[in-house]
């Protein structure tokens, strides 16, 4: 028999201790147990413990907001709270690698497209008061690299449809849609689209998305995330756009312009489900770009042959176009844009101009031009996400 304290006595000792440690451990959290740890830790006045369900909360926000055990018995300032955490950080400009498309032209789905670059694509950041890209993640390989539509809700990406080859060389639609949250650093797949689109607009609106036309369709579909589903709105009125259209989100209604009638403007109110005409634009031009901001939508025309961009102001509350004004441009080829606060971001493979958003001085491009991510491929869909210092980086980093 060993003495008290000998090496047997030390072991069970240590056991005890990792017992007695793993009981004082603060328990996994998911999605299942949130609401009920978190109730737990009300009851018992755990204040730092209701931070951490909080954040676990507002971390996998789409999870909960599926959940209606969780989401349902939140009340309302605590789902206020987990989505004000949700977007905390640093908002940063974003770009997303694609491959080319045709000049906005229709393809048969059964035409070859040209060959894809290798390697995954790549998304990257651009750090506040920075000149370097830095890589967020890669899209994942199943991402149809031609033609998908990509926009931020809930301060997730989400990547819908695209053009993608096959093993017997046609190309084919895709309905798959796909989300990539920036807290976790992990990609997910949702609820597919109702019908395979490429070349289509994903736009966000008061808490939807809205996947908007596509190669030869005049069908939209709105997702409601809470349901994890997508259903049919009011299609777009026939003979307007095939594809190249552009798409934003003003004051709770969606205006889609460009398209193969380069110069109209349609409005979709979603209270009454229908699309109705706005005025025209005096362009003929093929819209670059379109975003809104505080009432106003601003069209982005390139004219390739003379070298220039038109701006253009569509006011939605007096709903009259305001005058625009023309810009040089240094490299003509087309660009897409993003707004970030009062600065909207045109990014193309070769650049990247900002075009100053401006209350009573004169609007237009600053002369600092910066520079795209290094040895960027393809075409860059440029967006917005906020990122906390401590956001996870690319798989290997």
């Amino acid at each position: 028999m060993q003495a008290c304290g000998g090496p047997e006595a030390d072991a069970s000792g240590s056991a005890a201790a990792d017992a007695d440690a793993d009981a004082d451990a603060p328990p996994l959290i998911s999605a299942e147990n949130c609401f009920d740890l978190l109730t737990e830790a009300k009851r018992g006045g755990a204040a730092a413990e209701q931070r951490r369900l909080y954040r676990f909360m507002s971390d996998h926000y789409l999870q909960v907001l599926r959940s209606p055990a969780v989401y349902g018995r939140l009340s309302a300032g605590e789902r206020e709270l987990i989505l004000a955490r949700r977007m905390e950080g640093c908002e940063v400009l974003a770009v997303a690698e694609t491959c080319e498309v045709l000049d906005g032209r229709p393809q048969s789905p059964q035409q070859q497209p040209a060959p894809e670059e290798p390697g995954p694509r790549r998304v990257f950041f651009l750090p506040p008061d920075a000149r370097r890209w830095e890589q967020l993640t890669s899209l994942p390989e199943e991402v149809p690299a031609r033609g998908c539509g990509m926009c931020t809700m809930f301060n997730y990406l989400f990547v819908a449809g695209g053009m993608s080859a096959h093993a017997d060389g046609r190309s084919k639609a895709s309905d798959r849609v796909f989300c990539y949250n920036p807290r976790t650093g992990l990609w997910t797949r949702v609820r597919p689209l109702t019908q395979p689109r490429c070349q289509l607009r994903l736009v966000s609106m008061d808490g939807f998305l809205y996947a908007i036309g596509g190669e030869c369709l005049f069908t939209v579909e709105r997702y409601d995330p809470r349901a994890d589903r997508w259903a049919q709105v009011a299609p777009l009125p026939k003979g307007s756009f095939a594809v190249a259209h552009e798409a934003t989100a003003c004051g709770g209604q969606l205006f889609v312009s460009g398209g193969s009638l380069f110069y109209r403007l349609l409005r979709y109110d979603a209270r009454r489900d229908e699309w109705e005409e706005c005025p025209c634009t005096e362009s003929r031009r093929r819209a670059a770009g379109m975003v809104a901001r505080r009432g106003l939508v601003y069209r982005f025309d390139v004219d390739r042959e003379r070298a220039r961009v038109s701006v253009h102001r569509y006011n939605t509350v007096v709903k009259v176009w305001l005058e625009g004004a023309c810009f040089p441009l240094e490299d003509p080829r087309p660009f897409r844009c993003a707004l970030l606060e009062d600065r909207v971001y045109c990014v193309n493979r070769s650049h990247v101009r900002v075009f100053q958003v401006r209350e009573e001085e004169r609007e237009g491009f600053l002369p600092e031009v910066l520079p795209p991510p290094a040895e960027a491929r393809g075409a860059l869909v440029p967006f917005v996400l906020s990122l906390t210092r401590d956001h996870p980086g690319p798989p290997g980093t």
